[in-house]
């Protein structure tokens, strides 16, 4: 049995590139099992599902940015403004262009993706570091924002902006947008673990572990970097685009950084940065979190803020790599005694 991976080294190399496949993605099955079941206790209830469907979304925008900062470490503040551009691209392709749902979908994922390549472009060729790249990123979400306030007959400002396109479909139902917010949950954490297992995923964890071992080891830096920043920030966009055309109302607030920056860097650091399940953990943990603090109007806020020092005092890790940490701690101790009897034995005979 190997070390690494548990699985006996009998086996042939086939059946244990399956078993090891099924190990990986059995984690996304179960949890998409898990979340499937939650329409059939809230389905009739239009303000839990309304929950529900803002928890998948904060998730899919949790593990987006898992792709960017989990990986490589490139601290994109500007997570909301790159769902915005998918958001509000959206509403403008099919409001005023014209253009098929899907079609709009696709062009304002697209954008964002080109956004968020540009942005991590330019922290790459300025040998931007993780502190400066924050404020770079910063910086464009708060001229995303001014630009929202400023093209008033395009946008509407801060009133908002109605979408019509989809009125009336299945993306203003009920139940169904769970379930489509759902499956793109469920393909983002599959990219995620697919990214993981390839040589990108090698490349990443370098990145991660040390930039500079890394670039001296032949890894182009720049090419990896803007790779994680094209797919998060197209995660980012085709996750803001679907949920514009869903909701039927967009806002600067909708994407705004106090509402969206900040709760997924929570989400992610309570869940554990770089880590499968951890952006839907956090995700649910919040919303639910949040639902419960509402009698509580703005101490919602405060227990965000318990939440972060409990996390960096207990969980410096986040939440699932500490319980691994601890698993593994403990299946140690256990193999440990059951190896010491045998081994007193033998040292006897």
């Amino acid at each position: 049995m190997t070390a690494s991976t548990g699985i006996p080294a009998t086996m042939s190399r086939p059946d244990r590139n399956l078993l090891s496949s099924v190990r990986s993605f059995a984690p996304i099955v179960v949890t998409l099992a898990l979340l499937s079941l939650v329409p059939l206790r809230y389905g009739d209830s239009r303000l839990m599902m309304g929950l529900a469907v803002d928890g998948l979304a904060f998730a899919s925008y949790a593990i987006a940015f898992n792709v960017i900062f989990g990986s490589t470490r490139q601290l994109f503040l500007c997570v909301g403004a790159l769902a915005g551009i998918g958001g509000y691209g959206a509403a403008i392709f099919g409001d005023v262009v014209g253009l098929p749902i899907p079609v709009g979908i696709a062009l304002a994922a697209a954008i964002s993706a080109v956004v968020g390549g540009l942005l991590s472009w330019v922290a790459v060729s300025r040998s931007l570091d993780v502190i400066f790249t924050g404020i770079v990123t910063l910086a464009f979400s708060l001229s995303f924002a001014n630009l929202l306030l400023g093209r008033r007959e395009l946008t509407g400002g801060e009133a908002g902006l109605v979408v019509h396109t989809g009125s009336g479909g299945f993306l203003r139902e009920q139940v169904a947008p769970y379930y489509l917010f759902l499956a793109v949950v469920g393909i983002y954490l599959v990219v995620f673990r697919v990214l993981q297992r390839s040589h990108i995923g090698w490349a990443f964890r370098a990145l991660h572990d040390d930039e500079l071992a890394a670039e001296l080891t032949g890894i182009n830096v720049a090419r990896y970097r803007v790779f994680a920043g094209v797919i998060g920030s197209l995660m980012l966009g085709l996750t803001g685009a679907i949920f514009a055309y869903s909701e039927g109302f967009v806002s600067p607030t909708t994407f705004g950084f106090g509402h969206i920056d900040i709760r997924v860097l929570v989400m992610l650091g309570f869940g554990g940065i770089g880590t499968l399940l951890g952006p839907v953990v956090g995700a649910v943990t919040f919303t639910i979190l949040d639902e419960l603090m509402v009698p509580f109007g703005q101490l919602r806020v405060v227990s965000h803020g318990v939440l972060i020092v409990a996390l960096f005092l207990g969980f410096r890790r986040g939440l699932i790599p500490t319980l691994q940490s601890m698993f593994m701690r403990r299946a140690r101790r256990k193999a440990q005694a059951q190896a010491g009897p045998l081994s007193t034995r033998d040292s006897e005979n």
